[in-house]
């Protein structure tokens, strides 16, 4: 049975008083989503602790929004996943789009990423996606295809069991877009088919592939209900309290 999920980007969001107020009142509202349902928040590092310590004896888990591409050493302001797993996370995003488009992240630094982070017990959510150019050229398969082959399916069988991905479909990321939940399932479906040819029905089945492209609570519940789409990774919406839990409530029951 796969996870269903709902995990927050604040991205470079809050002050560390306002994502305690945040998540406190995440904490508050969550008594009302289903006990399946895991939720995750990924607040900036500045905080990150402070988040985690104050969820600690609650259902919430906290994420690493990034680490860097080495264990330690003379980086300066790098963040190691040692570092990040002490603070308290339990997860870590990888591969975000405004990651690769503005700090030039290529696919060797993310699977350097990736295995450092399964090396400090922390799980990726490893993103992939199209841009625009891309869905417009009928080129978003093969996007997609070559992010994934280039990444995951250099790692072994029971290190991608450890992974969830999440789609985004660039082009709709902070653009009042929204891939339709019909494509949101083509390509969930197209990305599970790749990671069954790989690794077989069974491990490509027990992945979480969540969609990561303008989800809010007026279109939460239909994207989830398509049978590949196993939850959200959520942008704007994760920073109001109300309509981060109306998503997390979204799933069919």
């Amino acid at each position: 049975m796969r996870k269903q999920i709902v995990a927050g980007n604040w991205k470079m969001n809050t002050t560390p008083e306002e994502g305690i107020a945040l998540v406190k009142r995440i904490m508050e509202l969550s008594t009302s989503v289903p006990s399946d349902v895991e939720i995750v928040v990924s607040p900036p590092f500045t905080h990150l602790y402070a988040i985690a310590s104050s969820i600690k004896n609650s259902r919430i888990k906290a994420g690493s929004q990034n680490c860097a591409a080495w264990k330690k050493g003379a980086y300066t302001g790098e963040i190691s996943v040692d570092m990040i797993s002490a603070a308290g996370a339990s997860h870590v995003i990888i591969g975000h789009s405004e990651r690769r488009e503005y700090f030039n992240e290529t696919s060797p630094t993310l699977l350097e990423k990736i295995k450092l982070a399964l090396s400090s017990d922390l799980t990726p959510i490893f993103c992939c996606g199209e841009v625009l150019e891309d869905r417009d050229a009928d080129m978003h398969f093969d996007a997609v295809k070559v992010q994934i082959e280039e990444v995951l399916c250099k790692l072994k069988s029971k290190e991608v069991q450890k992974i969830i991905i999440a789609y985004e479909p660039i082009w709709a990321i902070g653009t009042g877009r929204t891939a339709t939940p019909e494509q949101a399932q083509e390509m969930h479906s197209f990305i599970r088919k790749i990671m069954a040819d790989k690794f077989g029905d069974d491990v490509a089945n027990s992945i979480s592939i969540l969609y990561g492209g303008s989800c809010k609570p007026t279109n939460a519940a239909e994207i989830f209900a398509k049978p590949d789409v196993d939850g959200g990774l959520i942008g704007g919406a994760s920073l109001d309290a109300a309509d981060f839990i109306a998503i997390a409530q979204s799933f069919p029951q």
